[in-house]
């Protein structure tokens, strides 16, 4: 099965939950979730599940749960469909 690895880097408590580019060699993802309780983390997998088209269990954060810097898998779409739907060139 097709799965895609990307590097997030995460801006909790933005006015609005929306993705901003690249950011080194991560995609930038400002969240209007503060970052309590898992909650940036649930409004995370909400905004990528929505954008991207897939369901949130097929998005799984495997590196940096509690960190700004976090690396996503996401199961059934390559990466260059991932970062079109984030608005993004893979270039």
């Amino acid at each position: 099965m097709i799965a895609t690895k990307l590097w997030l880097h995460v801006q909790p408590k933005a006015s609005k939950t929306e993705c901003v580019g690249w950011h080194g060699d991560a995609v930038k993802i400002r969240l209007q979730a503060p970052p309590v309780d898992g909650a940036a983390n649930r409004e995370l997998i909400r905004f990528l599940s929505k954008t991207i088209g897939v369901s949130r269990d097929s998005i799984e954060i495997v590196v940096g749960p509690s960190a700004r810097r976090k690396r996503v898998k996401i199961e059934g779409v390559s990466q260059p469909d991932v970062l079109t739907a984030l608005g993004l060139s893979s270039e």
